[in-house]
């Protein structure tokens, strides 16, 4: 067996067939990349018979004047638990780039434990035996990071839409989006002019201008698999609920009122104070609504680019408006785009969550945002180099220029 250059419909025949596939394993995503510095090619190991049996995208990318290196973004697309087949693929690969690269880059789409989201206990697999695989082939295996520190996140919640409902999500999840929806939120499906609007909402969050969404949403668009939402306040409905909910509660704040009079209790005097503070908070939003309604503009606050992929879609980046955070937009958008999807897919990702569960992470809110909508956590295979000019790689890594282009460090906390 060899490995050759593969056509773009060699390359996506394969993928397509093998069941390993992403979104990340695609051209489209070379295309991205390519957009955004990297070179690439599709490689597959072939038989006697031009058979592909193995394939990868392999992106690559100057480290320095003289030396270059690859990235197999979520891995080579084969059976990892054929280990014959691994060996096989792994040799061919260092043979293939042994002039041309000093190693892979590779963070396979591999779960090795499920999480539980209640004791935060992992439950490892039968996967967990492809790490010793991959040390054995001289694989070099990177730190376990909890946070994002890694090219693409380590552990990932994955909601099951064929179970997806709102009664099924977390309580405090379902009052958030019942609130965004009494605000008069709406959601829409824009085109790609939209990306400057989601722009706004995202450019803290990640180190990354807006040509690279432009280009992101561009790449899938040819095949129809991109969509981006945005959020917007109806400020008509905002201002009718804001009304109708100012009126309910004033209505129980005389109720509580006279049942004070009639008996002057410290409980009763606490309900009227927590009735007052209500009220207030209430009155605010009819002023804000009425406001908004005499300017009479669309009000964009929140957005999310989404990229599909077989039975499956993925949230690449979402955002919102921090100053309309009492209206809860992410957790509606969050929840109109899972129902949306289940019609038409199995699974959705909510992409990256931190193996960090404790009340001192400085992602709880990521975290526990992401869990309110009940998936299953899973922590996957991690990050490896696999090392084709060991001499050059040591140097590298002991004069720091690895960890310095590497480590990410380009996530907010929420």
């Amino acid at each position: 067996m060899h490995i050759k250059e593969l056509s773009i419909h060699e390359f996506e025949s394969f993928v397509d067939k093998s069941g390993f596939g992403s979104h990340y394993q695609t051209y489209e995503y070379a295309i991205l990349m390519k957009d955004n510095g990297f070179d690439f090619e599709m490689i597959g190991l072939v038989d006697e018979n031009n058979t592909v049996v193995a394939a990868s995208l392999i992106l690559i990318k100057k480290l320095t004047k003289f030396f270059k290196y690859g990235y197999a973004p979520k891995g080579f697309i084969l059976d990892y638990s054929n280990k014959k087949l691994l060996k096989e693929f792994t040799d061919k690969v260092i043979e293939y780039y042994k002039k041309k690269l000093v190693f892979i880059k590779i963070n396979p789409e591999i779960a090795i434990a499920e999480i539980n989201t209640k004791t935060f206990k992992k439950t490892y697999n039968e996967n967990v035996q492809i790490i010793k695989s991959l040390l054995d082939l001289g694989y070099v295996k990177l730190k376990d990071n909890l946070y994002f520190e890694s090219t693409l996140p380590k552990y990932n919640g994955i909601v099951n839409l064929k179970q997806f409902s709102l009664e099924n999500l977390d309580k405090n999840t379902r009052n958030k989006i019942k609130r965004g929806a009494s605000k008069g939120l709406d959601i829409e499906i824009a085109d790609y002019s939209g990306i400057d609007i989601l722009y706004n909402f995202i450019k803290k969050k990640r180190n990354k201008d807006s040509f690279y969404y432009k280009s992101y949403y561009r790449a899938f668009s040819h095949s129809k698999n991109v969509d981006l939402f945005l959020v917007s306040l109806n400020t008509n409905d905002f201002l009718v609920n804001s009304k109708n909910t100012y009126d309910n509660e004033f209505d129980h704040n005389q109720q509580v009122a006279n049942k004070l009079m009639e008996h002057h209790s410290e409980k009763n005097l606490h309900i009227k104070m927590n009735s007052d503070k209500i009220l207030l908070s209430y009155k605010n939003d009819v002023l804000d609504a009425q406001d908004k309604v005499s300017k009479g503009d669309k009000i964009y606050i929140a957005g999310a680019l989404v990229i599909k992929y077989q039975n499956h879609f993925q949230i690449v980046i979402s955002g919102y408006d921090t100053k309309y955070k009492s209206f809860n937009p992410n957790y509606f958008m969050h929840y109109k785009i899972l129902d949306y999807y289940k019609k038409y897919y199995d699974f959705a990702d909510l992409n990256g969550m931190t193996g960090d569960f404790t009340k001192n992470n400085p992602y709880k809110g990521l975290n526990d945002f992401k869990l309110g909508f009940k998936p299953k956590v899973y922590e996957f295979i991690g990050e490896y180099d696999l090392v084709i000019r060991h001499s050059i790689y040591t140097s590298l890594l002991k004069s720091g220029k690895l960890a310095k282009i590497f480590n990410k460090t380009d996530i907010k906390t929420k």
